[in-house]
């Protein structure tokens, strides 16, 4: 038997009223997802623990079996390992936006979903003044930063305060005057940087400054075929989720055309993960365009992302012998644009039927599988 996850980043949401009181996931063509729930079995997914932030870091990590409580440092260490870091003893690593704060307003957690090579280029004149402190490029808008003899700061995700004032979001705590330092210097070094005049030339919107969130130091997660006795690989374009599967062990699937936004390539994902099935055991399909457009505000593009998604879905059902579980990792309201701690619908097609005949909030929730903590979520896939 092979076993795939199909996750659908930030897709669970919330009734709305533009929507004729339904959620997206509801008022979408996804008949595919459908399916899974109509011949398989469903149930609600908690997949951030009591006392942790509602992100994609902690989500995901509990739905690959890592309880967040015991193996959880920080974002900026898993994204870090993606891209080849190292981390010394006594680094931090924070994951680092690239931001536009206007009048002291957080406009735009992404900077206009900035190239990664613009965003490569603002970085690396950054770097030349920042000395023990370093600045590393990632994709498009996400990037890192590694402090040295660090002890830590309190740090605010960006996506969190759009349309907000910064100045009670600051970082604080012991690494705070570095990174408010570091963010200083990165308004100096962009306000009139090349990258941006050519940006602001096209009418998008410029990259103001810099924003460290989420530090830790490198994380130790058990090798997953050691936990669970079976090969796996992850597909995804962030670099947070090929983070966790590197510092476990699990194979990274690199995909031509998937660019973690809207216009990732959803049918390519699919095709690769089914090839990879031909000799791994597990595939982990991460898509994040959902989320994307939750932090957007855009109901019109969350219908449209969790519709491409179920298209690429029938690709993978036509596979023969696999079990298949469709999924979020967590809420990203429309209404807030940004993460919630809810449970999230799941259904698994190869292990049973409940009668639950769509898969969406609502409908989940009267699945056989009941209320499921995320940790414990792989080891009921892959039971016999």
């Amino acid at each position: 038997m092979k076993y795939i996850i199909i996750l659908g980043d930030g897709m669970a949401d919330e009734p709305l009223a533009e929507l004729g009181g339904k959620t997206p996931l509801e008022y979408a063509e996804i008949p595919n997802m459908d399916r899974i729930a109509r011949e398989g079995r469903c149930g609600m997914l908690r997949t951030v623990p009591e006392g942790f932030e509602p992100g994609s870091d902690v989500a995901n990590l509990s739905v690959l079996g890592y309880d967040p409580r015991t193996s959880y440092t920080g974002r900026g260490p898993l994204e870090a390992a993606s891209m080849g870091v190292p981390l010394r003893d006594g680094e931090m690593a924070y994951r680092c936006n690239l931001v536009t704060i206007r009048d002291g307003v957080m406009e735009d957690f992404n900077a206009g979903h900035i190239t990664s090579a613009e965003g490569a280029e603002l970085l690396r004149d950054l770097d030349a003044l920042l000395g023990d402190v370093r600045v590393y490029p990632g994709v498009s808008y996400r990037n890192l930063l590694v402090v040295a003899g660090a002890d830590g700061a309190l740090t605010t995700p960006p996506h969190d305060i759009v349309g907000q004032s910064v100045a009670e979001h600051l970082p604080r705590g012991d690494d705070a005057g570095i990174l408010l330092d570091c963010m200083e210097r990165s308004r100096e070094v962009f306000a009139d940087h090349p990258v941006n005049r050519r940006r602001l030339q096209e009418k998008k919107t410029p990259a103001t400054g810099i924003w460290p969130w989420s530090g830790g130091e490198k994380p130790s997660l058990a090798p997953f075929a050691e936990k669970y006795g079976l090969s796996g690989g992850v597909i995804s374009a962030v670099d947070l989720l090929n983070g966790i599967a590197r510092l476990a062990g699990i194979e990274v699937i690199q995909v031509p055309g998937a660019t973690g936004f809207l216009d990732t390539d959803y049918e390519a994902k699919a095709r690769y993960a089914v090839d990879a099935l031909d000799r791994l055991d597990f595939v982990y399909m991460h898509v994040e365009a959902p989320d994307e457009a939750g932090h957007m505000g855009s109901v019109e593009e969350k219908v449209r992302a969790i519709e491409r998604l179920d298209e690429a879905v029938g690709i993978i059902l036509d596979r023969p012998e696999t079990t298949v579980a469709v999924l979020p990792d967590h809420p990203t309201p429309i209404r807030i644009k940004t993460h919630t701690a809810e449970p999230v619908p799941f259904a698994v097609l190869g292990k049973g039927k409940d009668g639950v005949p769509a898969f969406s909030e609502r409908e989940a929730v009267k699945g056989s599988f009941g209320l499921v903590q995320a940790p414990e979520f792989l080891s009921l896939l892959f039971s016999r």
